[in-house]
Formats: C-alpha cells, structure tokens, sequence
C-alpha cells in the first residue's frame, strides 16, 4: 500500500532541507516523540537507532539521498517495531516560492498483521506528528 502526505511550509526550502538532510539530526526537529538517535554508519547503509519513550527502539536504514533534489528515503531495519514489511518512506522538499515549500513524505509498504485501514492511520498519524513538529522547529 502507498500513504503521501505533504504540507505547505512558509520557509525557503534551503531552510527545511538544512533540518531533514542529516540523518542522525532527528532531534533538531522532532523531538516531541523522540528520546534519542544514534547512527551507525555513513552515508547510504547508514542506520539510525531511535530511542522512543517506554524504552522502545527503532532502526532505520539509509536507502537513498539526493542533496541536490532535496530528497532522501530510508527502511526499516532490525527488529521490527511497527508490523509492517517492505516498508520504504522518502521525504521530499520541493520548493513552490522563494520563502515557501512543501514537504511530501511517502511510504509503500505491506501493513503485515494490521488492516489497511489500521496501517493507514498509524503511518499517517506518524507523518502527520512529525511534519507538526518539523513545522515548529521551522518556523518558530
């Protein structure tokens, strides 16, 4: 299944790729749910460990990542914490003005044990905390 979620930003896009470009730089922009990221790695293979309160943990691996395009994507790695299998998102700035952007993050993945509806909500629900928070740390 694919979910797409893209909101407006009232930034340059220079300013929302500064935030998102480094892998490991999470907490810069969205730690309202997050209690600590560590990467192992460089570059493309690279894998970010992500504390989450209650002592869960998700890895996430570096699939993808064009500097200039403004776009990266990323798998999930190593244990499982969410159900779902291939799962593969990638984040992308595009910019609409000179001080405006959007943001779109998608996925495609296979909702494993949950229903489509259930997987849908729960990606969706994420996407949608995450872009709150990038929001906050971008425009103040």
């Amino acid at each position: 299944m694919e979910i797409t979620i893209s909101e407006n930003f009232q930034v340059s896009a220079d300013s929302i790729w500064n935030l998102l470009r480094d892998f490991g730089g999470l907490l810069k922009w969205n730690s309202g749910s997050i209690e600590s990221v560590t990467v192992d790695g460089e570059g493309l293979g690279a894998v970010r460990t992500i504390g989450l309160p209650g002592g869960a943990i998700l890895q996430e691996k570096l699939e993808a990542f064009d500097d200039s395009g403004r776009s990266f994507s990323y798998s999930f790695t190593g244990k499982l914490l969410l159900p779902f299998e291939n799962y593969l998102a990638t984040m992308t700035v595009i910019p609409t003005e000179e001080e405006s952007c959007k943001v779109r993050w998608e996925s495609t993945f296979d909702p494993g044990p949950l229903s489509e509806a259930q997987a849908k909500e729960t990606i969706e629900g994420v996407y949608r905390s995450g872009l709150s928070d990038l929001r906050k740390a971008a425009e103040g």
